[in-house]
């Protein structure tokens, strides 16, 4: 019996050595493992950091419009085309104009009429008026009767109120060339700015109707990039800062833009502002449409 508990004695000796030598090896391992990881996620964000914040948008201008047809009418001639560049004021097109020529004439001869039937209406009161004079004078020396110089009075009166109506007349006659003027001026498409055509919509002897697209007409400058900051940038960005600029569809070009605008608030459903930004110097090959990147430092 004594031979049989040496031996389980023993054993289990060993078997509790053998376990206190494998319980240090085991938490070496545990803590060594997350130690890679540990140090890739803390490189992360200072590397977020260096890079700052890249932002795109398109190029765009302030001046843009689709001019469209302020009357119905047909579309007699188309002057410039696209792409060519115009000026301000520069006639593009016309619509046929010819009865409201027409019309216009013939208001401004009806003015005409009414004029000298004013004229005449003057004319006849400076006679009343010198015909109610001379009846004082002879009411004055008791040559007429009282009937007789309230009589001439009267007609003096009443003629002015001649003047009156006929001069509103005349009147309404000038309004009605002003507003024919303002008609005859719906039938020709004018370039309300510098710049370039950029589309066509119609051609000649089209038959357009109001408020159809007619042409696209675009500035050609300053070119403008409008874009939106998180709200922890909100005081970084200031007037006249400068930032560069950059093109994927011409990448070989840098240019420098400089903060027109920066919005005063911060639109509390996205928690954001804007910034307006203008290109500074040549605009080489950026046009308007093209998308551009900026690079904004990170806010710290």
């Amino acid at each position: 019996m004594r031979s049989l508990i040496v031996p389980m004695v023993l054993g289990a000796a060993l078997l509790a050595a053998s376990c206190s030598d494998e319980k240090p090896a085991a938490t070496a391992v545990t803590n060594a493992a997350p130690l890679p990881v540990a140090v890739v996620k803390s490189a992360t964000p200072a590397e977020t950091a260096d890079a700052g914040l890249i932002v795109s948008g398109p190029i765009i201008v302030e001046h843009q419009v689709e001019l469209t047809a302020q009357r119905d009418g047909v579309l007699e001639k188309i002057l410039f085309d696209a792409p060519a560049r115009v000026k301000a004021g520069t006639i593009l097109a016309r619509l046929d104009d010819r009865q409201i020529a027409a019309n216009l004439e013939a208001a401004r001869a009806k003015s005409r009429s009414i004029e000298a039937d004013l004229k005449n209406w003057r004319a006849e009161a400076e006679v009343l008026k010198a015909d109610y004079v001379r009846a004082q004078r002879m009411w004055d020396l008791g040559l007429i009767s009282q009937e007789q110089l309230q009589h001439a009075q009267y007609k003096a009166e009443s003629d002015q109120w001649d003047i009156q109506r006929v001069q509103e007349v005349l009147n309404t006659a000038h309004d009605d060339e002003t507003s024919l003027e303002l008609e005859l001026e719906k039938t020709k498409i004018v370039a309300p700015f510098d710049g370039v055509i950029a589309r066509r919509y119609v051609h000649e002897g089209q038959s357009v109707n109001k408020g159809e697209r007619l042409f696209w007409v675009t500035a050609e400058a300053p070119l403008l990039m409008r874009f939106t900051l998180p709200e922890k940038y909100f005081g970084h960005v200031r007037s006249v800062q400068e930032f560069e600029i950059t093109s994927p569809d011409v990448p070989n070009e840098k240019h420098t833009a400089r903060v027109k605008e920066v919005s005063p608030v911060i639109d509390p459903s996205s928690g954001t502002f804007e910034v307006l930004v203008e290109l500074a110097g040549e605009r080489g090959s950026l046009r308007p449409g093209m998308t551009a990147n900026l690079r904004v430092e990170t806010a710290h």
